[in-house]
């Protein structure tokens, strides 16, 4: 599969999330205290991500 989600811990014990092509990060999120609220941020930029308008600020 060329895209994922991938949740990890950083450094300082917090859970992100960080959207992956070709392996290469797209995107990471904040840091997050449980593992629920990181799936959580998946599940919303999933539902939310496809209405999300383009802002061109060039």
């Amino acid at each position: 599969m060329a895209h994922k989600f991938e949740i990890y811990k950083d450094k300082a014990g917090e859970f992100r999330v960080r959207f992956k092509y070709n392996n290469e990060v797209i995107f990471a999120t904040e840091g997050y205290a449980s593992k629920a609220s990181a799936q959580n941020a998946i599940e919303s930029i999933k539902k939310n991500g496809p209405e999300a308008p383009t802002e061109d600020n060039s």
